[in-house]
């Protein structure tokens, strides 16, 4: 059975975590402390910036920031260790995405994906002033958008898998088949099991500081956003396919 190499990571995934590692690196070594600040109070999703009685509309950027940081803020992390978790769970993920919806489609669904966990974070955190940063909504994303296709025989998770690109075009599961897969569900039993942990402080993060906490609520955010919004980025398949709906299409 052929086997693809370990490290054929897409130019897209790569591209991204490129971009992710220069801003950092350009952050801690070329701007100063206030330039920093100034930096993150105009691209970090901040809450408070859709509340003008909690800050007066004081945050740089005006009505432009309040477009963009739905997904800017998932271009920043705090410090190495946070960019290199989410490097990590990026790679297996966000590589199988990539290779089944293309460049352009998965930077698109990056992009809606983070903003869905930014969505949810104003949701359950309004008028708060801590600035969220990070990709882990959009990462998540990748992940519910994975278990669409690759548990399926014949895919990248499968027991029979097929070598090559067919492994990431075979038919994805139907929106309303995801609850009976015993495999999607376990994986979705310990994914949400492990957020939960992580909001709830039960879990320690790596590398956090003590008063830094898991925007959780975001990650679930991304994940639904990435689960359900699924067959919006899919490519047309060249074989018969179950949709959504039920019904196949060609």
């Amino acid at each position: 059975m052929k086997r693809e190499p370990l490290f054929n990571i897409p130019p897209v995934v790569v591209a991204v975590l490129a971009v992710l590692a220069l801003i950092h690196i350009v952050r801690t070594l070329a701007l100063s402390e206030d330039q920093d600040i100034e930096f993150l109070l105009t691209v970090a999703f901040i809450p408070s910036r859709y509340d003008t009685s909690v800050l007066g509309g004081v945050l740089p950027g005006g009505f432009g920031a309040e477009l963009w940081t739905f997904v800017t803020y998932s271009l920043i992390h705090g410090d190495w260790t946070h960019l290199g978790v989410n490097a990590v769970w990026l790679l297996p993920f966000g590589s199988a995405v990539a290779r089944r919806f293309g460049a352009l489609r998965f930077l698109m669904f990056f992009a809606v994906t983070a903003a869905a966990g930014a969505a949810m974070h104003l949701v359950t955190h309004a008028g708060e002033q801590f600035p969220m940063i990070g990709a882990s909504a959009a990462i998540s994303g990748t992940m519910a958008a994975a278990m669409r296709f690759a548990f399926q025989r014949g895919g990248p998770l499968s027991f029979w898998r097929d070598g090559g690109n067919a492994a990431y075009r075979v038919p994805a599961i139907p929106l309303t088949g995801v609850l009976s897969d015993p495999r999607v569900l376990a994986f979705l039993a310990v994914w949400f099991g492990i957020n939960i942990l992580f909001g709830l402080g039960s879990l320690p993060i790596p590398g956090a500081e003590a008063n830094q906490v898991v925007a959780w609520q975001a990650h679930i955010g991304g994940f639904l956003a990435g689960l359900i919004l699924f067959s919006w980025f899919d490519p047309a398949p060249d074989f018969q396919q179950f949709d959504d709906l039920g019904a196949t299409r060609h």
